[in-house]
């Protein structure tokens, strides 16, 4: 104002907000532009005001199963994106039915370019609703075998054991076969398999076995250790097969050792005897 450039600043600055590009029967201005990308950033920032307030206020109060909140999240994030895009288009002043039929006009050919993205996406929202993979979950999926940390909307994300994480699209959890070792037991079995000589003292050698699996604090004492009998072998030679369970289930890797160690250790105190 003391310079006298207030209302040049103005004028110039409401000329290029104005300013508006024709595409047949449709015209866009800068200024829709702005707002457009102002309210869908309004829409994120207030999903992730919702999702923590959610995640951290809400859900610790309630007792809802395993992967529950996390699928209550996300559907509450879809859905406020998917109200802030249409009020970002409502607000830039964009007609929605020249909108409805261009996107119908162009539909079938970014269809056929996009199915792989869409198809990933609606096997995430099965994933969600029906949860048969749940974040948290220790999963095997092809080479894959880890951890659900992530279901994104095109592709969740599992962490091995060494730390590194494979990204893998959804419609492969939902179309592959996919072994879920904590989907409806908290607890996850390991298999030592043991040879003997079918001359020793089998009941001697069971009993032996299971002392080991139930001195090792990893092990679960409901369902108790057990022996059973493995593939046939020729004589003179006979396959067992230790069986126990453990509640860590992200410590199934090291009991396996521990229990191959000990089981090791024991027979070959029981030779020197």
């Amino acid at each position: 104002e003391f310079f006298t450039l207030r209302a040049a600043v103005f004028r110039v600055a409401g000329d290029l907000l104005g300013a508006e590009l024709t595409l047949g029967s449709l015209r866009i201005s800068a200024g829709d532009v702005i707002v457009f990308f102002l309210v869908v950033w309004l829409a994120f920032v207030l999903s992730r005001i919702v999702r923590f307030a959610l995640e951290e206020d809400v859900f610790p109060q309630l007792s809802l199963p395993r992967g529950v909140p996390y699928a209550i999240s996300a559907m509450v994030n879809y859905a406020i994106l998917l109200i802030g895009f249409f009020f970002a288009v409502s607000a830039a002043g964009f007609d929605l039915t020249r909108i409805t039929v261009l996107v119908g006009a162009f539909g079938v050919g970014i269809g056929f370019g996009l199915q792989t993205i869409f198809n990933n996406f609606i096997s995430g929202l099965i994933l969600l609703f029906e949860r048969p993979i749940e974040v948290g979950d220790e999963i095997r999926v092809g080479d894959a075998a880890g951890i659900v940390r992530r279901i994104g909307i095109r592709a969740s994300r599992i962490r091995q054991w060494d730390n590194s994480e494979m990204i893998v699209p959804n419609s492969r959890l939902i179309s592959d076969n996919v072994k879920n070792w904590t989907l409806s037991a908290g607890k996850r079995g390991v298999e030592i398999p043991v040879t003997v000589n079918s001359g020793d003292d089998i009941q001697h050698v069971v009993a032996l076995l299971v002392d080991t699996a139930k001195s090792n604090r990893l092990v679960a004492d409901d369902p108790p250790p057990e022996v059973l009998l493995g593939d046939v072998a020729p004589p003179p030679t006979l396959n067992l097969k230790l069986r126990a369970w453990t509640a860590q289930a992200d410590k199934v890797t090291r009991l396996t050792s521990e229990l191959a160690l000990g089981v090791s250790k024991a027979l070959a105190e029981n030779d020197r005897k």
